[in-house]
């Protein structure tokens, strides 16, 4: 059973940080690329950032560049999203996900296309207050 399990989010006053963490089981997440999502109500859900499975590679939305940082833990089966200088903006769940072993490998011009994306966490909120 695949199972992905966010963990680290609150409430933050604006300019602040959160780290989010993601744990996934059930497939050979040492192999895949994952990333990290985010949605607010009425709102599409959106790509943050992504990590290919070796760690070389990373990918962030526009939005988050800078002040986001993706990264993978020692067993590469955990998954982390460093949040600095949040604003209210940033407030949302956020989703943690990982793409089937069948699927293409990450690239740019595919890494923000939910269609890639076929294993999915509950979410954990994240609350910025100015």
């Amino acid at each position: 059973q695949v199972q992905l399990v966010e963990s680290g989010g609150g409430l933050v006053q604006a300019g602040g940080s959160l780290r989010l963490s993601c744990a996934a089981s059930g497939l050979p997440f040492t192999t895949l690329s994952m990333g990290w999502f985010r949605q607010t109500p009425g709102k599409e859900r959106e790509f943050v950032a992504a990590i290919t499975w070796s760690g070389d590679n990373t990918y962030y939305a526009d939005s988050v560049r800078g002040r986001f940082t993706i990264s993978r833990g020692d067993t590469r089966n955990t998954v982390f999203l460093q949040m600095d200088s949040l604003q209210p903006e940033d407030t949302a769940v956020y989703y943690c996900a990982a793409p089937a072993p069948t699927e293409p490998a990450l690239t740019f011009s595919n890494v923000a296309s939910r269609s890639l994306w076929d294993y999915w966490g509950q979410g954990t909120q994240v609350t910025v207050i100015s």
